[in-house]
């Protein structure tokens, strides 16, 4: 019997669920919270350094920050699932994410995990319950 994981996510939360008979069961929650911090918590070398005068600027893109940190959890969350398809807990992917990840999402699968999915839907749906993700399931 097919094992198919649906992934729920945006760039700070992945929801695992196992489908069963058009139930889901959620087995695992993944977090990111460096993606819910704003850009100055995420460049800070230490606790307290605060420094004035004239040469004080932030230089960089924040949306660039932020980028950075969804490509990271979506390498982890690649790597979740690529772990999940090896280790036969899973055969086939639902992927169900907000658009941009989903896009990282997609780019950091293995191509053997890539394999596996079945159906993407460019949706967050990271925070439903499992009646409304059922429902948008092929």
């Amino acid at each position: 019997m097919e094992k198919t994981f649906v992934v729920a996510a945006d760039a700070s939360r992945a929801r695992i669920f196992a489908l069963e008979a058009r139930v889901l069961r959620e087995i695992e929650t993944l977090t990111h919270p460096e993606s819910r911090l704003h850009t100055g918590d995420l460049r800070t070398g230490g606790e307290g350094a605060v420094t004035s005068g004239p040469s004080q600027r932030q230089t960089g893109n924040d949306n660039a920050t932020s980028e950075k940190q969804a490509m990271f959890f979506a390498k982890e969350v690649a790597g979740y699932l690529r772990k999940a398809r090896t280790q036969g807990k899973a055969d086939k992917f639902v992927l169900i994410a907000a658009p941009q990840f989903l896009g990282h999402l997609r780019d950091k699968l293995d191509k053997p995990t890539l394999d596996c999915v079945v159906q993407t839907l460019d949706k967050d749906l990271s925070k439903a319950n499992e009646d409304e993700i059922i429902s948008k399931l092929d």
